[in-house]
């Protein structure tokens, strides 16, 4: 590979920093999660967005969390049509593979994919309406959601949509067989969170209220 070039030199002082305190003095630890494999509690789905980290949040240690990334922290519907289905693989090992006892899906406030998926919708981003696009086609996922939250006045719009972004994923993962199964079989719950970064806040889902609540 010619184009592959070495890491950026803050990347390796950082690095340098890490092997010489955080790792040597948790040497014990992570001997012990490379020879026994890994065992997380929970999968969390989280938006790529680079503000958005969950480990902060919760405080997680190495191994404690399975997480997988992506554009608005979207889950697509249950598909097995010999594509490349990266977030359905991920659901895949961490429930059947790695038994996970919960899935969390965390959506954000200020997100650039649901914010495209509306201006994709309401006719303002012809670019990613175009079938070359990859992050269109991917928002493609949120489209009900949009239909849910297009009456809505402006300003509610973009919140609102970020949150059926997370509605819709936790709707489309019981479309995923296994996931109903574990789910039904109180093997497996999933949960819905939305983070808004400037605020410090953490809503959850609550299906009996219908709502997010502040947590």
């Amino acid at each position: 590979m010619d184009h592959a070039r070495p890491l950026p030199a803050y990347l390796i002082s950082r690095y340098n920093g890490w092997k010489a305190t955080t790792y040597t003095s948790n040497k014990a630890w992570y001997h012990r999660l490379a020879e026994s494999g890994q065992h997380p509690r929970a999968m969390v789905i989280s938006c790529c967005d680079s503000r958005v980290h969950v480990t902060s949040i919760f405080g997680a240690d190495e191994g404690e969390f399975f997480i997988h990334r992506n554009i608005a922290g979207l889950v697509p519907i249950y598909s097995p049509d010999g594509g490349n289905h990266g977030t359905s693989a991920a659901v895949e090992y961490a429930v059947t593979a790695l038994k996970v006892a919960h899935v969390v899906v965390m959506g954000h406030s200020n997100c650039g994919g649901v914010k495209g998926c509306l201006d994709m919708c309401a006719g303002d981003a012809p670019e990613l309406e175009k079938q070359s696009s990859f992050v269109g086609r991917w928002m493609d996922i949120l489209r009900p959601g949009y239909e849910r939250v297009q009456g809505l006045p402006a300003e509610q719009k973009t919140r609102a949509l970020e949150k059926q972004a997370v509605l819709v994923s936790l709707e489309n993962l019981m479309t995923f067989p296994f996931v109903r199964t574990a789910v039904e079989s109180e093997f497996l719950t999933l949960h819905g969170l939305w983070n808004d970064i400037g605020a410090g806040v953490l809503e959850q889902y609550d299906p009996a209220q219908k709502a997010f609540v502040a947590l």
